[in-house]
């Protein structure tokens, strides 16, 4: 976890808090470190922005390693429909793939 990427990620969130990349960012550093941090930041991410559709996967998977399945089978569903109507094929066929493996 570098301390000093995560400073700037969040003086970044501070400066421009609807920005979404600055909130996936700063998820992806700590989720290796602070699984649960990184979660809810995705989480609250869907949540606020829903249109920002790479954090549907990223969330997903932290919540399978936590094994939290309901949660993560609900995450992909929601971003499943959000690729649908953003037309993004790629992140839908990822998420397809972790639901297979949630079957």
């Amino acid at each position: 976890m570098n301390i000093e990427r995560i400073q700037l990620l969040e003086k970044y969130i501070a400066e421009d808090p609807e920005e979404p990349f600055n909130r996936y960012a700063l998820a992806l550093e700590l989720m290796h470190e602070d699984q649960p941090r990184a979660t809810q930041i995705l989480l609250d991410l869907i949540k606020h922005k829903p249109d920002y559709i790479p954090s549907y996967y990223q969330a997903a998977t932290l919540l399978l390693d936590q094994n939290n399945f309901e949660e993560a089978k609900i995450v992909v569903e929601r971003g499943l429909k959000m690729c649908h109507e953003q037309k993004d094929r790629k992140t839908a066929n990822e998420l397809r793939m972790l639901l297979d493996e949630l079957d």
